[in-house]
């Protein structure tokens, strides 16, 4: 139905402790990287550690969101600051897209020039050890994701995703360019750029979807609880937005036309105490009650 309601203070704690845990690790990989490719003239382990330097960027730009979005309400802000939250994880793709225009413009000068791949075997060590920890650090962040709710955290599991796509096709690029193909590593360099661009396309389809308040929880199940509390004969214009975490919720509900106002505004006390029930993500119920003149139940 929904995730466990978390403390805002221990919520935004947690998930420091993940991105700082998470950027350290980025770092050190984007360095091995990027270094060594630099020094061998590789495209593709250059652009990968391009990459990884993208996710520890992230990284910094999730603590200082993440810092932003614990600040409570204010009368500014009757909503609170969590969609600052959102606004930092959209920010993270276009980051991702940057990274992917700066390795189309080397692959296109590499065309322009005699370029020659180094490949040793410090190569594809660095790349296997590389991929370990990439590996680890998209468990650990989408577990820690699914675990808090947070948008940020499972938009940089999914960057950090990539990168270990990326590296595979790195080592395939270093293992035919270590056969006498050549332009082996500027093909793959493409191709982690087009894998890199869909990462950055769904990162910020998710984010846009909070942003636009686009709908967020099933009208159904819905309509379902509400419908089995006594007194209700209807629900209909059911409206939710919000995060996996922090969800609204409004919508009207149908009761006897002749029903005294005080007994109506049990009911909806009753509503909305049954829907924080069963679903502990919704944060704030609105419930509008409405006399139902015709006398069935009705629910849209």
């Amino acid at each position: 139905m929904g995730t466990n309601r978390i403390v805002r203070g221990d919520y935004t704690s947690a998930v420091r402790k993940v991105l700082v845990l998470t950027l350290l690790l980025n770092s050190a990989v984007a360095l091995a990287k990027a270094l060594y490719g630099y020094m061998t003239d590789s495209i593709a382990m250059t652009s990968d550690g391009l990459h990884s330097f993208m996710d520890g960027i992230s990284n910094i730009i999730g603590l200082v969101g993440i810092w932003i979005a614990s600040h409570p309400p204010d009368r500014d802000h009757p909503y609170g600051h969590r969609k600052y939250e959102t606004l930092f994880t959209t920010i993270v793709g276009l980051m991702i897209f940057g990274t992917c225009f700066q390795i189309l413009r080397r692959i296109y000068f590499s065309f322009q020039e005699d370029h020659k791949t180094i490949v040793t075997g410090t190569s594809f060590a660095i790349m296997a050890g590389t991929m370990a920890v990439n590996i680890f650090v998209m468990k650990y962040e989408a577990g820690k994701g699914r675990q808090l709710g947070s948008s940020f955290l499972a938009a940089d599991a999914k960057h950090t995703r990539s990168d270990i796509f990326v590296s595979l096709s790195v080592m395939v690029g270093l293992f035919l360019t270590k056969l006498g193909y050549h332009y082996a590593d500027a093909v793959i360099g493409f191709v982690i750029a087009v894998m890199i661009g869909k990462i950055g396309y769904d990162i910020l389809k998710s984010a846009s979807d909070v942003l636009v308040d686009t709908m967020c929880l099933d009208k159904s199940s819905i309509e379902s609880a509400v419908s089995r509390i006594e007194g209700v004969k209807g629900c209909h214009d059911i409206r939710a937005r919000g995060t996996e975490n922090e969800m609204y919720l409004d919508f009207h509900i149908l009761v006897d036309g002749d029903m005294p106002i005080q007994d109506a505004h049990d009911i909806a006390d009753i509503v909305e105490r049954r829907i924080k029930d069963e679903f502990p993500s919704v944060v704030d119920v609105m419930v509008h009650v409405e006399p139902d003149s015709t006398g069935q139940k009705r629910v849209n």
